[in-house]
């Protein structure tokens, strides 16, 4: 039988291939290995005579712009862009198009045609695909275009776009968005803004791409997909183009996956005791094995503070691993995220909580999703009737918090809050709302087994899930629930899988992991230009992934050198976060901070 499903495994990677292209192991950046003929990008030219206009809003457009010259997903791998009509100097066509020239002089705020940010939103929740514009619409794009920004939508492949001819599995959503980069900067002399301003933003699997993109730009990995794409490598006059860009904004990234099970289990399934977590289940005894696991790999990061200390976990009295700096650094993000919510929340205050999975309509940017949101929603234990419950004030606030343990000190003399306790925030705020091997489930059924899979065939992928079954599964085979098919062969029959340019699915997550290319622990560091200006916001009572996959995220970029905008919202789920006001409109605010 696994002979039989290996065989489907390998006959999904053929029907998805698009050229197969030799690559060197994951730890090689050498693309020289690389044995296909360069592709002529000059279809790509983007036609300055072909532009359409919104003129109730004065705004040109081009839609269904296919940016690769040998597309494998043709009805994807198309973009749309708009552009403010301030940065056009334009004379109308006799077929109802007008032909363009970039001003030099027209302005929106603070912009002009060489200095508008450029902008692409990526709305993929779940690592699913995201459809390219066909029609024009003014109000997803209408907030960014106001601002001054160019607005550059593009159709990318996900985990929901297979065929007969096409795979959309990692890496294929993050190559398509270089892609895109490419073609923007193919064409600079066609498409207004400053093309060493480009930004990128999303939510859940569309800010873990975020901030890959943000984090791997340039890297020699993604060379042999782009290359069998046709992507533009180089300008007509043989000038390098990158794919590096500015700045990543990243609501709830659900990213890290190699370790992300792990974190799981030690930053919230280490408190539960019901279902896979129950006693006696041979779950039960995986989810304490991987919190143990977790803090191994956290000591083995090396990361610091913005102090200058450095982060690490010691064993405790009780619980795993609940002490040490690290630790300690974890609690502060709890206790500033309250102290934070109660500095801008009046009291009487009825909560209203958000757990969306992905963008709704073009509020933060990007086509509406056709199907229903791939992330299942958060629902916080211990909380949910906040939102038929208003509480007359701070104190009160407090007190049902602190309902089933004390948790949280508060001293009304100061107005400031204390969280003492990890164990009781996770009780009271965010619960674990996903079984044992969250991201690599231990059936291949958890949404990322199909990221990392072949076609609609979910693979294993994290070595630490292997590795800490092939230590334990003999104590694991005598509790109850265990079955011989998770066993540790079967990620190792996982791991040899490889994709249609070769890569094995350990590579391939590499790939889709920005902490690869930023923390020394890994082969990736220091291989990548890094974007320099990142933003993170996150509900904190999300149940979708491990608080610390953020908290660690933001720690690496600023140990890198880079500029981090990081807050963990309080009361908010898995959203598109914001302490006050509009998602879209903290983003643009953002952005014209760090281009000031």
């Amino acid at each position: 039988m696994q002979l039989t499903r290996r065989a489907a495994l390998a006959g999904a990677a053929g029907a998805g291939a698009v050229g197969v292209m030799g690559l060197a192991a994951c730890e090689s950046n050498d693309s020289s290995s690389s044995s296909s003929p360069a592709t002529d990008t000059s279809a790509l030219a983007l036609s300055s005579t072909t532009w359409n206009h919104d003129a109730t809003n004065d705004v040109y457009y081009q839609l269904g712009k296919i940016y690769v010259a040998t597309p494998a997903a043709a009805d994807y791998e198309t973009l749309g862009v708009y552009v403010p009509g301030e940065y056009f100097t334009a004379t109308a066509n006799s077929d109802g198009t007008y032909t363009t020239t970039i001003s030099t002089s027209g302005s929106v705020g603070n912009y002009t045609a060489a200095t508008a940010p450029i902008v692409f939103p990526v709305n993929t929740p779940g690592y699913s695909a995201q459809k390219p514009p066909t029609e024009y619409s003014y109000d997803d794009a209408s907030s960014y275009l106001e601002a001054g920004f160019v607005y550059v939508l593009a159709g990318v492949r996900g985990k929901d776009s297979n065929t007969d001819s096409y795979t959309g599995n990692a890496p294929w959503g993050v190559t398509d968005l270089k892609a895109a980069v490419r073609y923007v900067r193919y064409n600079a002399d066609v498409i207004p803004g400053d093309k060493g301003g480009m930004f990128v933003f999303g939510h859940s699997g569309g800010g873990a791409q975020s901030a890959i993109v943000g984090a791997s730009g340039d890297s020699e990995l993604y060379t042999p997909y782009l290359e069998s794409l046709g992507a533009a490598m180089s300008t007509a006059d043989g000038e390098a183009i990158s794919d590096a860009i500015a700045g990543a904004m990243c609501w709830c990234p659900i990213t890290s996956l190699d370790y992300a099970d792990a974190a799981y289990e030690w930053n919230m399934g280490q408190f539960a005791s019901t279902d896979t977590r129950a006693p006696g289940t041979w779950t039960a005894a995986f989810s304490s094995d991987l919190a143990d696991a977790f803090a191994t790999h956290l000591n083995d990061l090396g990361l610091e503070d913005e102090s200058g200390q450095v982060l690490t976990l010691t064993r405790s009295p009780s619980g795993r691993y609940l002490a040490g700096s690290y630790y300690d650094h974890v609690l502060a993000a709890v206790d500033t995220s309250l102290n934070r919510f109660l500095s801008y929340t009046t009291f009487p205050y009825t909560p209203s909580n958000s757990f969306t999975a992905g963008f709704s309509g073009g509020s933060v940017g990007g086509n509406t999703p056709t199907d229903p949101p791939t992330d299942p929603p958060s629902v916080p234990g211990g909380d949910s009737s906040q939102t038929s419950t208003t509480y007359q004030s701070v104190e009160e606030y407090i007190a049902h918090l602190n309902t089933d343990s004390t948790w949280v000190q508060y001293d009304a003399a100061s107005g400031t809050a204390k969280v003492v306790s990890l164990e009781g925030f996770v009780k009271s705020q965010k619960p674990p709302t996903k079984a044992v091997g969250a991201f690599d489930g231990v059936d291949r059924s958890a949404t990322e087994n199909v990221v990392l899979g072949l076609g609609a065939e979910g693979l294993h992928f994290a070595p630490v899930s292997h590795d800490v079954i092939a230590a334990g599964q003999e104590e694991y085979a005598d509790l109850s629930g265990w079955d011989s098919t998770y066993g540790a062969s079967e990620y190792e029959l996982d791991f040899e899988e490889t994709d249609s340019t070769g890569q094995d699915v350990t590579s391939r997550l590499g790939m889709y992991d920005p902490m690869y290319f930023l923390s020394d622990h890994y082969d990736g560091y220091g291989s990548s230009t890094v974007a320099p200006h990142w933003r993170i916001r996150t509900g904190i009572q999300q149940g979708d992934t491990a608080s610390t996959v953020e908290i660690n995220l933001a720690a690496a970029l600023r140990n890198h050198g880079r500029t981090v905008d990081f807050a963990t919202v309080w009361g908010e789920g898995h959203t598109p976060a914001e302490e006050t006001g509009e998602a879209a409109d903290g983003f643009i605010a953002w952005v014209q901070e760090s281009l000031a």
